[in-house]
């Protein structure tokens, strides 16, 4: 797909998302797989005496292992993990104070926008909305008190591109601010923030970096020790640790990442462009698209794209609703970033929690659907959208 113009992947990618934090060498027994540790408990060689373990919420062998491959894949120093991409995010905002202020973008997953609404403000914590590719805008809702900036790019469900490097800048320029960078929907194999100036790159692992749709995950990867400690603490001290088996499972799925979002990238591009010009389609939101407003932008800072994207169905919530009921491979669901394609309406769905007067600022409407196009012969996604499109259309 480098015809596209995105920016040309570096070389080993895909041997370190197979091989670091992989050593053999690392277990007595010299498994090439690393095996999964269930203990909850380490035997200690004296009271206060062990060999890195005490207890397995603290730390643990195969949670180590794809910390350690994570941070990797994103060229950062540390990586931890959490129970879900919201456990992550909790993380993040539990290094907050009451009092404290964040600056967060406009368009974000409606479980962030809920748990930052009605969970953390009940703590104190201030939060004003702002749109992240107007760096004026977001840089004028920074306080004195502000402690924390995070933004989604590309922004979920509207698909918008934030200058990652620009929007950082200013937010460093504004004072001892985190900028935090949700990258769940490029992944570290198309997106790097941490390259771009982000403090922070979280992911939910739910999604592509995971992959099969059978893990619940959340991750952050980093530079700073600083942050490191604190957030290490965080993990142990509030205790939102993934279990072993799941991480052996996204360790397992991290193997083949790299092959898994280019053909994402590739079906992705070939269904857009299908929807682009088919008449019945009011708008395609997908930034490989050369008619996406922040297209430049993406190719300036990406290294591809993923297979999630959003499009405006010409009709009503009526029109909205056959064109999922009619749908045959791709499956009425929520989430994204399996193998298998879903379709979803995130007005009633995955934004049914954002305030009516958000989601008509930002145009989800009942006749914006959002698409995660999966790893399937490609031809067969496109006539079953095509059959659901003329379905809509006799409604």
């Amino acid at each position: 797909m480098a015809e596209l113009g995105f920016r040309k992947q570096p070389k080993g990618f895909a041997s370190k998302a197979i091989h670091v934090g992989q050593d053999p060498e690392k277990w007595n027994s010299l498994c090439v797989i690393p095996p999964i540790c269930m203990s909850t408990t380490y035997k200690q060689d004296a009271p206060g005496q062990h060999r890195g373990f005490e207890y397995s919420r603290s730390g643990n062998p195969t949670r180590n292992v794809l910390e350690e491959c994570l941070a990797s894949l994103d060229n950062g120093k540390y990586g931890l993990t959490f129970s879900s991409g919201l456990g992550a995010t909790t993380a993040v905002l539990t290094m907050l104070s009451n009092g404290d202020h964040i600056v967060i973008g406009d368009d974000i997953y409606g479980g962030t926008n809920r748990l930052i609404r009605q969970v953390a403000s009940k703590f104190g914590i201030e939060a004003t909305f702002a749109d992240p590719t107007n760096i004026e805008e977001f840089k004028a809702a920074i306080k004195p008190n502000t402690k924390l900036a995070w933004v989604e790019t590309p922004t979920n469900p509207t698909m918008k591109v934030v200058d990652i490097e620009a929007l950082g800048a200013a937010v460093h320029e504004s004072g001892d601010i985190i900028f935090a960078v949700d990258n769940t929907f490029l992944t570290s194999y198309f997106q790097r923030p941490l390259e771009l100036g982000a403090d922070l790159v979280c992911y939910s692992l739910t999604k592509y970096m995971n992959g099969h749709t059978d893990v619940v995950m959340g991750a952050v990867t980093m530079n700073s020790e600083l942050l490191y400690n604190r957030l290490k603490f965080l993990q142990n001290a509030v205790g939102i640790v993934p279990s072993p088996f799941d991480c052996y499972q996204v360790n397992r799925s991290l193997k083949t990442l790299a092959l898994r979002m280019e053909q994402h990238f590739k079906n992705s591009v070939a269904v857009a462009k299908f929807l682009e010009s088919h008449p019945y389609v009011e708008k395609v939101l997908h930034p490989a698209l050369p008619s996406h407003p922040h297209h430049k932008v993406a190719l300036k800072q990406t290294y591809g794209y993923s297979g999630v994207f959003s499009f405006y169905l010409k009709g009503e919530l009526k029109n909205s609703n056959e064109f999922l009921k009619s749908l045959k491979v791709f499956a009425l669901a929520e989430s994204l970033g399996g193998y298998e394609s879903l379709a979803e309406l995130p007005s009633v769905m995955t934004h049914a929690s954002v305030p009516a007067e958000d989601r008509k600022k930002l145009g989800i409407t009942d006749s914006l659907i959002r698409l995660s196009v999966g790893l399937e012969d490609v031809e067969d996604l496109i006539d079953d959208l095509s059959n659901a499109l003329k379905a809509a259309q006799s409604v």
